[in-house]
């Protein structure tokens, strides 16, 4: 597939995609060997992340969601409110809290207090990417899949303004078009 005239450049192909999610899934399967796992994901950008995460976990897992609500545009809004909350009770579960980006470490910290409050077994988190330059929240992610450089990425699920999340790569989005959010 050609890149979007919209990206500046592609920072992770399909096919680095696959692998790492692959690895990911091994280690994740590795860690929780012989217990069954809840797997929580934010809804709505690592939806893809997740369907081929949970593809490549071999060990029992149920899937449940939430969803937070954190951005304004391209911008965090230094808050995160839980707009889905789970259906199951996570009380006594080995849970894994599925990100897509740990951006600020808000979302993930609001959540991760939220699910323990309600007594897990265990609580880990796993994001596809970790953006630390970005971080207001001391958190960094039990699973990462790939450091981001600053800027506003798109594609494999992730969004600006609900465009760009079929696109098969992450890329970087060209800054002329979310900066003027801001102007």
């Amino acid at each position: 597939m050609s890149r979007h005239p919209d990206i500046e450049c592609v920072l992770f192909s399909e096919a680095v995609l696959r692998r790492r999610v692959k690895e990911l899934g091994r280690k994740i399967s590795g860690d929780y060997a012989g217990r069954e796992l809840l797997v929580v994901a934010i809804l709505r950008g690592g939806v893809i992340f997740l369907a081929d995460l949970i593809r490549a976990i071999s060990v029992p897992c149920a899937l449940d969601f939430m969803a937070v609500s954190s951005y304004e545009g391209a911008a965090s809004s230094g808050t995160a409110r839980v707009t889905f909350d789970l259906k199951r009770n996570p009380e006594g579960k080995h849970i894994l809290l599925v990100e897509d980006v740990a951006d600020t470490g808000v979302t993930l910290a609001r959540l991760k207090a939220n699910l323990r409050a309600r007594r897990p077994a265990s609580l880990k988190t796993c994001a596809l990417l970790d953006k630390p330059s970005g971080r207001r929240v001391a958190l960094k992610p039990d699973y990462a899949g790939f450091r981001l450089p600053p800027g506003f990425v798109v594609g494999y699920g992730l969004d600006f303004e609900e465009r760009y999340r079929n696109l098969p790569y992450i890329g970087l989005l060209k800054r002329r078009l979310y900066e003027r959010e801001t102007i």
